[in-house]
């Protein structure tokens, strides 16, 4: 993709030396807590975000636990409401919102770019603090009583009930200000710091669903953040907003909750299809089917995203066509993630596939989200929403588009990425088998719940009827293999840092220009500015091009 750098195969063996880089050109804490180095920071939020999945993760362990008889297991039902609440709003805001654009996105969006570095990197340093004050501010409020409110935040319960419903709250309104200066960054960065040469059309596609996952973070973020510090001035003030009492209209919280929550979806998992469409071509050796379809896709998945959240409250008493209007734009907004999949399956067709542990969590991708995709068109549909909302059956859909979409896109970029972040190998095996057991414990997890939802299992419910109680428990057997799979897979990564660095500078035989550069990258990326000629994935000889 570059003149001045050696071809992809050229770049292809040869271990990372021993010299300078990101990682070692300076130490010590300071160092790093005052960095503006994009790549350290990314690393910083890597572990970041990590813990908190380990915390979230924990938490949902002990709610399957907690099901798997149908009276009280491990623990009371007030706890459970707690733990349950506590597992939603980590994994929401704490994880998968920040995981991909704030961990992987800050370190390798400016390597695509050729940029020595993001647009502001003092803002992007402050997301990052932002980010550990609340992360602070939600582990108070996990240690000071707990929330048992659901991560919604649902009024007029989370108004009057007891607890640090207060604290969490404005810990995810913190972190709203961490997400917004993240997009700022990336918009600017993708507009001014692109390579000599690299026009729209010849950016990465990783690029084109961060700078649509930026759009939508600007624009959606400051309504949540609204919201909340309304909840927390009805609390304290009892200012009638949300609580009917006061003389407020509950209906209007959840408005402006799925304002912001459906197209925090797309954030969620747009950054995820970005992963899978860089790791597709690279291991099927073909170039990427439709680039410009991939890519426009991206934008109007952000913007009819904005148009679908009233899809959640078919059941509140909005009007008949307003539930058809969103009906109808439910259905829309499937046009261009069905145009995505189309698409990556398009380039695997007849391509010299290689099946590395990327690529094994791509495929995985492939088949969790189209199954999550089209049960959002189920529920899409007005008479099958009335029968299935606040089921098991939605529980199993969103899990399959967040944990089966995002999480395991995250997995995918983490592995792929990781010998150009740290230059270590991990063992191929080894995340092999991960995979494999994350793919079966999520399955027998969640493909359970559709069957529960269906027949008329209610989510959020502590106990349940003697009917449901095997098919729960096969969910959480289930769960128990999955936390296995991510165990191993997480030992896998971290025990390279046991040995010396060993990755090539490109293992995968990439394209993209941050794999032009040193393996870890050297602190201003670049040793001379790149120049760009032809597009990322233009890039296997022999192999028949696509329009």
């Amino acid at each position: 993709m570059a003149d001045v750098i050696a071809a992809p195969g050229q770049l292809s063996g040869g271990a990372a030396r021993e010299e300078k880089n990101y990682l070692n050109e300076t130490k010590g804490i300071a160092s790093w807590i005052f960095t503006v180095d994009h790549k350290r920071i990314g690393v910083m939020y890597l572990w970041a975000v990590l813990a908190s999945f380990f915390i979230g993760g924990i938490f949902a362990l002990l709610v399957r636990l907690e099901l798997l008889t149908p009276k009280e297991t491990i623990m009371s039902a007030e706890t459970y409401n707690r733990v349950f609440t506590l597992h939603g709003a980590v994994m929401v805001f704490l994880f998968i919102i920040p995981s991909i654009p704030a961990a992987l996105g800050n370190f390798v969006l400016p390597l695509m770019l050729g940029a020595k570095d993001v647009a502001f990197p003092r803002l992007n340093l402050a997301s990052l603090w932002i980010y550990a004050i609340g992360a602070i501010f939600a582990v108070t409020a996990m240690v000071t009583g707990g929330v048992d409110t659901g991560w919604t935040f649902y009024t007029p319960y989370s108004t009057t009930t007891s607890g640090a419903v207060s604290t969490m709250t404005f810990a995810a309104f913190i972190l709203g200000f961490s997400s917004i200066f993240t997009g700022i960054n990336f918009i600017a960065t993708i507009h001014k710091l692109r390579a000599p040469g690299m026009s729209w059309y010849k950016m990465p596609l990783f690029c084109w669903s961060m700078y649509a996952t930026s759009i939508i973070q600007i624009l959606a973020t400051p309504v949540l953040g609204i919201t909340l510090l309304l909840l927390i001035m009805e609390r304290a003030f009892q200012i009638g907003i949300f609580d009917a009492k006061l003389g407020g209209d509950p209906v209007l919280f959840q408005h402006f909750f799925w304002f912001y929550s459906h197209p925090a979806v797309y954030i969620m998992i747009l950054p995820g299809m970005a992963i899978i469409s860089e790791i597709i071509p690279v291991f099927s050796r073909k170039t990427i089917f439709g680039y410009k379809a991939i890519a426009f896709s991206s934008v109007a998945i952000a913007l009819v995203g904005f148009f679908v959240w009233g899809h959640h409250m078919f059941v509140s008493g909005q009007s008949v066509l307003a539930g058809a209007i969103f009906s109808f734009l439910t259905f829309l907004v499937a046009i261009p993630s069905a145009i995505k999949v189309f698409n990556w399956l398009a380039t695997l067709y007849k391509g010299q596939i290689s099946l590395k542990t990327p690529m094994l969590y791509a495929l995985s991708f492939l088949l969790l989200f189209a199954i999550g995709g089209l049960t959002g068109v189920f529920l899409g549909a007005l008479s099958v929403n009335i029968h299935l909302h606040d089921t098991y059956f939605v529980v199993a859909h969103f899990h399959y588009v967040m944990m089966g979409g995002t999480v395991i896109a995250f997995l995918a970029g983490l592995h792929y990425w990781w010998p150009k972040m740290f230059g270590r190998m991990f063992n191929e095996r080894v995340g092999a088998i991960a995979c494999a057991l994350v793919f079966i414990g999520f399955n027998v997890t969640f493909l359970t719940q559709f069957v529960l939802g269906s027949q008329g299992m209610p989510r959020r419910y502590y106990n349940y009827l003697d009917q449901f109680q095997p098919l729960h428990a096969f969910s959480t057997f289930g769960s128990w293999i999955l936390g296995l799979g991510l165990l191993i897979a997480a030992v896998n990564l971290l025990s390279t840092f046991r040995k010396k660095p060993d990755a090539p500078r490109n293992p995968w035989g990439a394209a993209t220009l941050e794999w032009q550069t040193e393996t870890p990258p050297i602190t201003h990326n670049f040793h001379h500015t790149p120049t760009v000629d032809h597009g990322p994935y233009d890039y296997f000889p022999g192999q028949r091009k696509h329009a």
